[in-house]
């Protein structure tokens, strides 16, 4: 055994960690480990000495939910085996419930800090505590102390972390107890609420994935050759993506712009360069990998901001890709028939590759509705949902799930009579889909005569074959925004005109209203921030950006004008709040047509209304706008001043209440008069029973999801609107006080046979 793991020595006086001192940690380490000598108290004496640190302490998971130390430096020897701390009980307790480090300069002042007199702890000040984690569960905490009240600095921190890394391995191959990260049973059934990112019903065997496999070996005494290994698993990595790519996206007609926004962070020389680093300081290949990814991990968890946590699961993607061709990771299997995937993240390519593997659904506990997974996945119609933190861990590989991404939930091991009932939901669900396609090619009409437009919403060109699949009579809201959120960026005029132009093909002369960027609040392009705006779904966004950056709103007005080819072209403002941001806008398309050729045969500009205040403008709107269109979603939650986003609001206010059907009414007469064409737009028009309100108060063109165009026509199909009018009415007078009346309409729509 190396003079140094003596027992018992003095640490040399303290001095700040410098990087040359983290290699021969490091090297030590390997040295010690490749001896097959080093027990856990070696490690804690090395680690000691050479961080340095005065004590250090391995504590290690048993069951029952404790932790035991196992291994001292500078402590009391004879604390070994006699200190037990419970989940959550003092400073390393509740490291180890909580998953996060804790770096305190002076721990015995800390709250939670727990005297044990037989460690004779009592002259230490500083501490830094890890969670040893292994596929996220916790198999220990590392700690490290000294006398002097200090924070320890960022590079001792990582050193730290990654012994904590090393120490997972080591433990996991002893066999140390798994404490998951919540006290829960994986045997028991479990319920997990969420987000719907794409809808549906799928019931099948849990594939959980995404937890790294054991690493053969972790440290290297030739990093130039793992730096090799690295290279060339990158471009393995690489060739894999250009194949699936290639074999999944035939005809040219493909979510590119959502695979180039991918390769763009997925590639990035930064968080690549660091892993650099890592083999650089004596780590193999695989373990240099694995701890960037812990570390990326660690600081995106911290981080609130929606679109940055998606840029997560790009790069954790590529981690992946990476660790399979390092060997450092299982391979997916080949098949996957049927199964409910599990992960915590999952990038656009990954889910391109599950779903050629055949999942049935996929659950994602980070994610959002506006990420890449969560595009790509409705444009595949697969079943999607972002679930609560946990489901991963408590999914055991071939259980049964049931994910439904319609009713927001995830239910693992469920009990035989739910089965039932979901077996009798995807039975009437597959009838139905069935009997829906019987209104593809029919006009969307009511049993009494009562004509409407239905229309597309869409935001890739990939979803332009929902045109054909549903019968819809155009697109009526094209969001330019999220092929730029996709690629990362806005393309230039050129790129944006060419995909223009590929949008009015594919519509094959149908008509097509073109949304102008609609980017601040949660769409933020790499780069961007919210500014720290309070309220960012109130703040710099929309047409406000457009106005204020004119050079950027012209761009894409000029690229619009030349996607034309001198066909019909209508553009949309979003987010106006005043007639004279309407005109400021409208005057720009104006001076941007007068230089284009050929000019567009009909140039309409037509503006949304989102913002309560344009509702006290509409003589003055109508005169200028060329057509309307309500954006219910951002009109509900201005209207009642209620976030869209808060889960506590999702049900309080409504779009069937009286003060909405009101206001749509008042439009329709406005715009009658004026003779403006109206539209509804959002989630609210998709939805049967709400179109078919605004039908009864003269809405002729309702504009959705492609999901929701058949089911919106089968309910128009059998309802006379000549009967369902006065008894709209009188539900309104009865719920004037502004209460939601989807209930009574429910019910009657129910006691009515109709297919609500």
């Amino acid at each position: 055994m190396p003079k140094d793991f003596e027992p018992g020595v003095k640490p040399r006086p303290k001095r700040a960690t410098r990087m040359s001192d983290t290699r021969r940690l490091f090297a030590r380490l390997r040295e010690a480990l490749a001896s097959g000598a080093a027990s856990l108290p070696d490690i804690a004496s090395l680690v000691a000495k050479e961080l340095p640190a005065d004590a250090c302490a391995i504590y290690v998971t048993r069951a029952g939910e404790f932790l035991e130390l196992a291994a001292t430096y500078g402590y009391n020897i004879s604390a070994v085996g006699r200190v037990k701390l419970r989940l959550g009980e003092g400073i390393i307790g509740a490291v180890a419930a909580s998953g996060d480090a804790l770096n305190l300069p002076d721990a015995q002042n800390h709250p939670r800090f727990a005297y044990r007199t037989e460690m004779g702890e009592e002259r230490f000040a500083a501490l830094l505590a890890m969670p040893v984690k292994r596929a996220g569960r916790i198999l220990g905490v590392v700690a490290v102390q000294n006398e002097q009240p200090r924070m320890f600095s960022q590079m001792e921190v990582e050193s730290v972390a990654t012994v904590a890394m090393l120490l997972a391995e080591i433990l996991s191959r002893a066999g140390a107890t798994n404490l998951p990260e919540e006290g829960f049973s994986n045997s028991l059934p479990r319920r997990y609420a969420g987000h719907v990112l794409s809808a549906g019903i799928a019931r099948g065997p849990i594939l959980p994935y995404g937890a790294a496999g054991p690493i053969a070996q972790l440290l290297t005494d030739d990093p130039a050759g793992e730096l090799k290994r690295l290279d060339r698993a990158v471009d393995m990595a690489n060739a894999t993506l250009d194949g699936l790519i290639a074999a999944s996206l035939p005809g040219g007609n493909a979510p590119r712009d959502v695979l180039d926004a991918y390769r763009m962070v997925a590639q990035s020389a930064g968080w690549l360069g660091r892993v650099k680093e890592a083999i650089n300081d004596g780590l193999t290949a695989e373990t240099a990998v694995d701890k960037i990814a812990r570390e990326l991990r660690e600081r995106m968890r911290r981080i609130a901001d929606p679109y940055l946590r998606e840029r997560l699961a790009d790069i954790e993607d590529m981690i992946g890709r990476l660790m399979v061709a390092l060997g450092g990771a299982k391979p997916k299997p080949e098949r996957a028939d049927g199964a409910i995937l599990l992960v915590r993240r999952l990038g656009p390519a990954d889910l391109l590759d599950w779903h050629s593997r055949g999942i049935a659904g996929v659950a994602i506990e980070e994610a959002s509705p506006s990420g890449h997974a969560a595009i790509l996945a409705r444009a595949l119609d697969l079943p999607a949902l972002q679930v609560d933190r946990g489901a991963v861990e408590a999914g055991n590989e071939g259980d049964e799930a049931l994910l439904d991404a319609e009713g927001a939930t995830l239910i693992l091991r469920p009990e035989p009579d739910v089965v039932q009932v979901y077996n009798r939901a995807l039975e009437a669900r597959s009838v139905r889909a069935a009997a829906l396609q019987a209104y593809r090619d029919k006009p969307a009409i009511t049993k009494d005569g009562f004509c409407l437009k239905l229309m597309l919403n869409v935001g890739l060109a990939m979803e332009l074959d929902q045109l054909e699949r549903t019968g819809a009579d155009g697109i009526g809201l094209y969001r330019t925004e999220i092929a730029a959120l996709a690629s990362g960026g806005i393309p230039d005029v050129a790129g944006q005109a060419a995909e223009y132009g590929r949008v009015m093909d594919r519509a094959k002369g149908l008509p097509v209203q073109f949304r102008t960027l609609d980017l601040g609040a949660d769409k933020l392009l790499p780069g961007e921030s919210s500014q720290g705006e309070e309220n960012p779904a109130m703040g710099w966004r929309s047409l406000r950006v457009g106005l204020d950056r004119p050079a950027i709103l012209r761009r894409q007005l000029r690229a619009l004008l030349l996607g034309a080819q001198g066909r019909p072209l209508s553009i949309m403002f979003p987010m106006v709040a005043t007639v004279e941001e309407f005109r400021a806008a409208r005057d720009l398309l104006e001076a941007e047509a007068a230089r284009v050729r050929p000019a567009p045969s009909s140039l309409l500009a037509g503006t949304m209304i989102e913002v309560p205040s344009l509702l006290f403008q509409l003589p003055g709107l109508l005169a200028e706008a060329d057509f309307v269109s309500v954006g219910t979603n951002d009109l509900m939650q201005f209207l009642f001043a209620a976030d869209r986003g808060t889960p506590e609001l999702a049900n309080r206010y409504d779009t069937l209440s009286a003060p909405v059907l009101e206001l749509m009414e008042r439009l329709v007469v406005a715009c009658e008069e004026a003779q403006v064409p109206l539209s509804v737009c959002g989630e609210a028009a998709g939805r049967p029973l709400d179109a078919l309100a605004f039908a009864a108060v003269g809405v002729t063109t309702l504009s959705m999801s492609g999901n929701a165009i058949l089911p919106v026509k089968a309910l128009l199909a059998e309802t006379d609107l000549s009967t369902f009018r006065p008894i709209l009415r009188d539900l309104r007078r009865s719920g004037a006080a502004g209460g939601s009346i989807r209930e009574p309409l429910t019910g009657w729509a129910r006691e009515h046979n109709l297919p609500v």
